[in-house]
């Protein structure tokens, strides 16, 4: 199965208590497709101004993510963000947020994208997620990602793409926001009758959740001995989870353990080095190891 990808292509500033990183490769889009291709075709649908180097293109490229959907605005400047994270990484401060060329964008699949069999709307604006869903013609499957901020500015627009998806990812407090409950079940209750039959509640150092109709499956955290930098962790996670799910070719509850764990393990590298370069490279044995590893941390005795 082939998944698409749509989200947001920047050049971050990174601040944390480890180092600084300038220009820096990131977006939702750029970390949800590089994790996914480790397990399945990636087509990828975003927006990028002429300063965005050979190398971010290159990259895409090694990873054989096909780039047809990717619009490169001559003359313009690619979106920057600039964070600085807390000594405890579970926080930060957005330092500044320039646009530029992704203010104007307006998601534009070409005709090869429109029969994906999944579909990622990664962490943008509402009213960008049901432009691509107008253009999609049956995708067995569609996942969106979102954040409070359109859950305080866009939340009637979300709330039609909830409709429309099959998949919601989002943190724990964003689940407690959007639902309006106070504690995370009833609050993942009330997420499933807005549209979504599966919900992922991302739990950050403490792992993830997945939620069905008829299932509950954890993961943990996998244990790192430092983490230098956070952004991007959630949309590779979110990546990975896809591309196991189109490596499987079907979406059973088996299929779903699996996509968590390789979601958790793919976010684990994201953190340990700065922007994408310790998700580029990962040897296959890698992934299998830190799999290996969460299956032992989690594995019950027969008997209780």
């Amino acid at each position: 199965m082939e998944i698409v990808v749509v989200g947001s292509i920047a050049l971050d500033t990174i601040e944390t208590p480890w180092g600084k990183a300038e220009d820096a490769l990131g977006g939702s889009a750029t970390y949800a497709s590089i994790a996914a291709s480790y397990f399945a075709p990636v087509k990828i649908v975003g927006i990028c101004g002429d300063d965005l180097d050979e190398k971010a293109h290159q990259m895409w490229r090694d990873r054989d993510v096909d780039t047809k959907g990717l619009q490169i605005v001559k003359g313009g400047e690619t979106f920057r963000w600039g964070g600085r994270y807390h000594q405890d990484m579970n926080r930060r401060d957005t330092l500044f947020t320039h646009l530029n060329v992704f203010e104007h964008f307006h998601p534009q699949l070409p005709e090869s994208y429109r029969d994906a069999a999944i579909v990622l709307l990664a962490n943008i604006h509402p009213s960008l997620q049901l432009e691509v869903l107008d253009q999609v013609r049956a995708p067995k499957l569609v996942a969106i990602d979102t954040m409070n901020l359109w859950i305080d500015i866009a939340l009637d627009g979300l709330h039609e793409v909830l409709k429309r998806c099959d998949l919601l990812f989002l943190n724990d407090e964003e689940a407690k926001q959007l639902s309006g409950k106070s504690q995370l079940l009833p609050a993942v209750e009330a997420l499933h009758a807005m549209g979504p039959k599966w919900v992922v509640v991302k739990k950050g150092e403490h792992g993830a959740i997945l939620f069905t109709e008829s299932m509950r499956f954890s993961t943990p955290a996998v244990l790192l001995h430092q983490v230098y930098d956070p952004t991007g962790a959630g949309d590779s996670f979110a990546g990975a989870f896809l591309g196991s799910l189109a490596k499987e070719g079907e979406f059973g509850d088996d299929a779903l353990r699996r996509a968590m764990v390789h979601g958790t393990v793919l976010a684990s590298f994201v953190t340990e080095q700065f922007s994408v370069d310790r998700l580029l490279g990962i040897d296959p044995s890698e992934i299998v190891g830190r799999c290996e590893e969460l299956s032992a941390m989690t594995r019950w005795p027969e008997k209780l």
